[in-house]
């Protein structure tokens, strides 16, 4: 491959503004790059001399640049370069406002040690990246950092080893569709990851350049990257034994990509790993200290990522649950945005089930990641988008005054209602007048009622045939509130879980006894103790944990009653301390909490 003419430095995308690295570049700042707009990406190209190559025969290993930008308002980002085959070294970088850059190299190359230069970045029309917002909702960093963003999106987990043509009509068609999420795996699935790496100390070129081209196109489209770094069953551990060449690996990533549009996603199911909670410490803490832009961080799951919440590192929770219980109570318990990652299920669910599954993950106060979705579904994806889009969205909480359906709100402005099971509906709302609509999410259409007035919202959907969308609104106040509040027009608060055992409505029956053996799943039931209006209506989350192994909790059950579910990798020492904790959410919100400790054995 060697060196490239300056022509041929920016390969296949014109996504990219090319640089010209000068070698002989004076210790005064010279421009590099050609005029690059905002949240695009440039390159500082590196070839190494015959002197430099013959002492670094392995610049993947061995070789070091990196260069701190500090743009026109003195905020300064490092990024280190990464090898791009033979010779070759690349510094990938975006600016985030428009002006004039300047940049120092370190490396452990005299050649390039200490050199400077400069580059003009020029407005651009791009929102920026995104961050967590707001407690539980994202936001654009570019602007004021304040213009929210509305996360849909699908997965395409081995998008780099698909036919061009088919990648690019998938991510086209998402693109119409409304879609601003692709998740995408770096490596593709775990039997994948030897053909990026063929071996822990060399990645294959040609693969990168390919992946190179497709997340560029997927952000060229409008469309955020979902980047999952590998898959599950323990591949990283296998291809890279050791935390050296896992943290070569992860800095590699971050070096090639970080100056996309992008989220990171640690890996596919971090529960399959040995040691998956420390491991994920290991990488999103080295994600969280060297990604200059801080795009928000996470990791895939096999039904929740909440458990790593408390090591520090994560900006949001991936959940891949369709099971409205792990939604609902854990968007009550912590302080983050929620993403759902498989909303209907593995395989998602067709149909009037799929939209159903969709809904109640909005209910719920997640946003949404398909896993793969058909025609269909995509095309009700794209109704719900333009639904959202024109609503305060980013101010949304669930809303628990409801009967005959579930609730969003943003109180005193508008409340959204998703009514399953049409029947008669009624609404608690704050005494003003409001304009109300009822739309089929089969196909969009809008039946405009009469306008409402007073604190109560009663009636019943046009038709029984199938489910509708209740939309309760101050049109011309919010309106009038895009002016005077841009973003935030409230403060929200984390409810407190009630833990003393005389106020909670309910105990653990089952298991019974004090021991528990992991080959045979015990049964879990509870007793309700106190019954009120409020517990009418239940949703009940069964987690464990086992202290010693400092893994964080699984959920082990959903529901009033059912089997235990215990994964195998819980624990390695046996008998071990088994504490089981059930939290119950009633029809109010309210969430209550009992626990019992068991015995585990093999």
């Amino acid at each position: 491959m060697g060196s490239r003419a300056p022509s041929e430095i920016r390969g296949p995308s014109r996504f990219f503004a090319a640089c010209l690295f000068l070698v002989a570049m004076s210790a005064h700042a010279q421009t590099i790059c050609a005029p690059t707009p905002a949240f695009s990406p440039c390159e500082l190209v590196f070839d190494l001399s015959d002197a430099d190559f013959g002492a670094h025969a392995s610049p993947y290993q061995s070789v070091e640049i990196q260069a701190e930008f500090r743009s026109p308002h003195q905020h300064t980002f490092l990024l280190p370069a990464f090898w791009d085959g033979e010779r070759r070294m690349v510094i990938r970088f975006a600016p985030t406002e428009p002006g004039d850059w300047v940049f120092r190299i370190t490396s452990n190359l005299d050649t390039y040690n200490g050199k400077t230069g400069q580059f003009t970045a020029t407005e651009s029309d791009a929102p920026g990246f995104i961050r967590a917002a707001n407690m539980h909702h994202f936001a654009y960093t570019g602007g004021d950092g304040n213009t929210p963003h509305l996360w849909m999106g699908d997965t395409l987990m081995r998008g780099a080893f698909m036919d061009d043509a088919a990648f690019r009509q998938f991510v086209d068609a998402r693109a119409a569709q409304k879609f601003t999420h692709i998740r995408v795996s770096a490596t593709g699935e775990a039997d994948d990851l030897t053909k990026a790496f063929p071996t822990p100390d060399a990645p294959d070129i040609a693969y990168f350049r390919r992946l190179d081209d497709r997340l560029l196109y997927i952000n060229q489209k409008g469309l955020t990257i979902d980047l999952v770094l590998a898959g599950g069953n323990n591949c990283l551990r296998k291809v890279f034994p050791n935390w050296d060449q896992r943290q070569r690996f992860t800095r590699y990533l971050i070096a090639r990509y970080a100056g996309l549009n992008i989220t990171w996603g640690g890996v596919e199911n971090f529960e399959d790993y040995d040691d998956g909670r420390d491991l994920m410490r290991q990488i999103g803490t080295l994600l969280k200290q060297e990604d200059p832009y801080q795009h928000p961080r996470s990791t895939g799951a096999r039904v929740t990522s909440a458990p790593l919440l408390d090591d520090g590192w994560m900006d949001f929770v991936t959940e891949e649950s369709a099971d409205d219980a792990v939604g609902a109570i854990e968007h009550q318990l912590y302080p983050v945005p929620f993403v759902n990652m498989a909303f209907a299920g593995k395989p998602s669910a067709k149909g009037a089930g799929f939209r159903n599954r969709l809904w109640n993950a909005a209910m719920n106060g997640q946003y949404v990641t398909a896993a793969g979705v058909d025609d269909e579904g995509a095309a009700e994806m794209k109704i719900f988008f333009d639904f959202f889009a024109s609503d305060r969205h980013w101010e949304l909480e669930p809303y628990f005054y409801v009967d005959g359906g579930r609730g969003l709100a943003l109180e005193d402005v508008e409340y959204i209602i998703y009514v399953d099971k049409p029947g008669p509906i009624e609404v608690t709302v704050e005494h003003h007048s409001y304009d109300t609509v009822w739309m089929n999410p089969a196909n969009g259409e809008i039946v405009k009622l009469k306008d409402a007035k007073g604190e109560h919202f009663t009636g019943e959907p046009p038709d029984r045939t199938h489910d509708w969308v209740l939309h309760i609104s101050r049109e011309s106040h919010k309106a009038g509130m895009l002016k005077s509040y841009k973003f935030e027009s409230r403060r929200i608060l984390q409810q407190e879980i009630e833990v003393n055992a005389e106020k909670v409505p309910f105990k653990i029956a089952e298991p019974p006894g004090d021991t528990i053996s992991l080959q045979i799943p015990p049964p879990y039931s509870v007793k309700m103790t106190r019954e009120t209006h409020a517990t009418r209506s239940m949703l009940y989350l069964w987690t464990a944990d086992i202290a010693d192994e400092s893994q964080g909790y699984r959920v082990i059950g959903t529901g009033e009653k059912g089997f235990l579910q215990i994964p195998a990798n819980m624990s390695r020492r046996f008998p071990a301390v088994f504490h089981v904790r059930l939290f119950g959410m009633n029809a109010n919100g309210k969430v209550y909490s009992a626990d019992r400790t068991y015995e585990l054995t093999r």
